[in-house]
């Protein structure tokens, strides 16, 4: 959920739906299935940052909301880590999917362009795939992962700027 615009003209509700989509909707989920989690003495909770988090031109309310989630997610592991319940996150960088292409509509470059350019600035020379995020995913919902919580990985081909 993007509600892309600089400072000076995004809308309170711009500003409102972007936080309640992030941050409200992973701490709806996670409230529901802890109580869940810790009567079986065993879960795993996936939140989904950004790398955006880091700062964003334009994304004022998207990389609050996504470095919040990274904040929300060290607090319940925290919280739950003794009842067996660990809490990462992910953060992805440039992956092809609806909302990068939205994107490049946006600022009207054709979405293979956009693809390339992006490539460019990412140390591994490509854009991520689907497939890179849930691989990630995958490592931390490991039952062998209880050892492993409170962190944030970044999927993004690379050490960021």
């Amino acid at each position: 959920m993007l509600r892309d615009n600089l400072l000076f003209k995004m809308s309170a509700g711009d500003w409102d739906t972007v936080m309640n989509v992030h941050l409200r909707g992973a701490f709806l989920m996670s409230k529901a299935c802890q109580k869940h989690m810790v009567d079986a003495g065993f879960g795993r909770i996936v939140n989904l940052s950004s790398s955006s988090a880091l700062g964003n031109r334009g994304q004022a309310n998207y990389a609050a909301a996504k470095a919040g989630l990274q904040g929300f997610t060290k607090t319940l592991a925290k919280e739950l880590g003794k009842f067996g319940v660990t809490a990462n996150s992910v953060a992805p960088g440039f992956i092809v999917t609806e909302m990068t292409k939205a994107t490049a509509d946006r600022v009207g470059m054709d979405f293979e362009e956009f693809q390339a350019a992006a490539a460019t600035q990412i140390p591994v020379q490509r854009v991520g795939r689907p497939e890179d995020i849930a691989n990630a995913i995958a490592f931390f919902t490991g039952e062998d992962t209880g050892f492993v919580s409170g962190q944030v990985m970044y999927v993004a081909g690379g050490p960021l700027n």
